[in-house]
């Protein structure tokens, strides 16, 4: 007797049974608790964060750029031989032009004194301080530029793993369906109703889909791990995502400020500050700045030994005006001048290309959502044809050949599937990567 339709139901019962039971020892993992978890454990994203903080950190150096320097200077010298000057004879009644050499001093001096310098106008630290504030600008962008690589990258292997995890289900159900077949075949090869070669190539295909259904696991395997990285987990951790596709018609995403623009308009926004510094280096530069301290001599010879100190201190405005270093501004201004043109062309640049991915991605998307619909009306088609090829078989009216090619047309039918649905959730992701909506917490 043949194996009948209820026994069918009961395995696919049995089977799912199990599967839906080993989960529960595992947690079921969203896309967006991926991504969530990912923003708090992922090292690409914390040193995203570190360098957010460095950023600022070195904004805050640059503003102390004008606050008053205090030091605290002490000097002593020893002078083996006193210096020497030149007294004029007139002095003493002598000639004039003439000049007598004389030791003046003691050996012992020390200087001690507290010195403060308080700038009032530098050009180049005023410029370091614009420069630097954009480099936090822009440091922050790239951050929101790595989140953003983040969240497409665990977003695109989610997507993969329930593909395979779709797959995984089609083989199952093309490996019950060929079981049952084979069971068939066995009862009917006992009641010399067909050859020996006819089962042979039933358990050739059975053995096919096992082989298939091991690597489909395997390479699942690797997505998750791929996955648990990505988020900064430990790949030991044992987690599993919703084997539920959510599809649904591709929104039409309007273009927001996307993170590339604004890194290149930031980035252009830097050069010039750069260039303005460079320019503005020409300016002179204006200190204030004041000496406390005092002086000692002392000698250390008998009878007339001491160290005696006496006070000095003295106020004084700093100009400095540069006049001419080689014509080495001049020629730094030229390179910045030249990275200034090349950021523009840059920008420039990039928004026709954007512009032009975004056109192909929709039509691409169109087509992968017409797809999707008309292939997951093949599989009903190609199921209808492999049930029927399969009852005719069993009232002699089909060979096992014509079952095998049903088979092949049902399972092509499942793949052509998969693959339109890879497209679409491809497509949809990378428009929303060039649209700007890539981050899922904004959507």
């Amino acid at each position: 007797m043949l194996v009948n339709i209820n026994k069918l139901k009961i395995a696919i019962l049995i089977l799912y049974m199990v599967i839906f039971s080993l989960p529960l020892k595992a947690q079921v993992w969203t896309l967006q608790q991926c991504i969530d978890t990912a923003q708090v454990y992922n090292k690409s994203l914390q040193i995203g964060k570190n360098n957010i903080v460095l950023s600022e950190q070195k904004h805050k150096e640059a503003n102390a750029g004008l606050f008053p320097k205090v030091n605290a200077i002490a000097d002593y010298k020893y002078f083996i031989e006193l210096p020497y000057q030149l007294m004029p004879l007139s002095l003493f009644g002598g000639p004039e032009g003439q000049f007598k050499e004389a030791q003046f001093g003691v050996p012992h001096n020390i200087n001690t004194n507290l010195q403060l310098i308080m700038p009032l106008f530098n050009s180049q630290v005023l410029g370091a301080m614009r420069t630097t504030k954009i480099a936090s600008e822009l440091t922050n962008l790239q951050y929101q530029k790595t989140e953003e690589q983040v969240f497409f990258e665990i977003s695109d292997l989610y997507y993969n793993a329930q593909i395979l995890l779709y797959q995984s289900s089609f083989i199952d159900s093309n490996i019950i369906n060929t079981t049952i077949l084979q069971k068939n075949m066995l009862l009917l090869k006992e009641q010399l109703m067909v050859k020996g070669t006819d089962v042979t190539k039933v358990q050739l295909q059975l053995e096919q889909l096992t082989t298939q259904k091991e690597l489909v696991i395997n390479k699942y395997e690797q997505v998750m791990n791929a996955l648990k990285y990505s988020m900064g987990l430990s790949i030991n951790q044992n987690i599993l995502i919703d084997s539920v596709i959510i599809y649904q018609q591709s929104e039409d995403y309007s273009v927001s400020n996307l993170i590339d623009i604004q890194i290149l308009e930031t980035n252009s926004r830097f050069i010039k500050s750069e260039l303005k510094t460079l320019k503005n280096s020409r300016l002179p530069s204006l200190s204030l700045y004041g000496t406390y301290g005092a002086t000692g001599f002392g000698y250390d010879e008998k009878p007339n030994d001491f160290l005696n100190f006496y006070q000095t201190s003295f106020v004084g405005i700093q100009f400095i005006y540069p006049l001419f270093n080689g014509t080495v501004t001049k020629r730094k201004i030229n390179q910045k001048k030249i990275e200034f043109r090349n950021s523009e062309l840059q920008l420039s640049l990039f928004k026709d290309q954007n512009a032009m991915l975004i056109e192909n991605a929709k039509n691409q998307s169109v087509v992968a959502q017409r797809t999707v619909v008309n292939t997951a009306e093949q599989i009903k088609l190609a199921q209808t044809v492999y049930s029927q090829t399969v009852l005719q078989h069993t009232e002699g009216t089909a060979t096992i050949t014509d079952v095998l090619l049903a088979d092949n047309s049902l399972r092509e039918a499942q793949q052509t599937y998969i693959s339109a649905v890879i497209d679409y959730l491809k497509t949809d992701l990378e428009l929303k990567k060039l649209t700007g909506n890539m981050n899922i917490n904004k959507n």
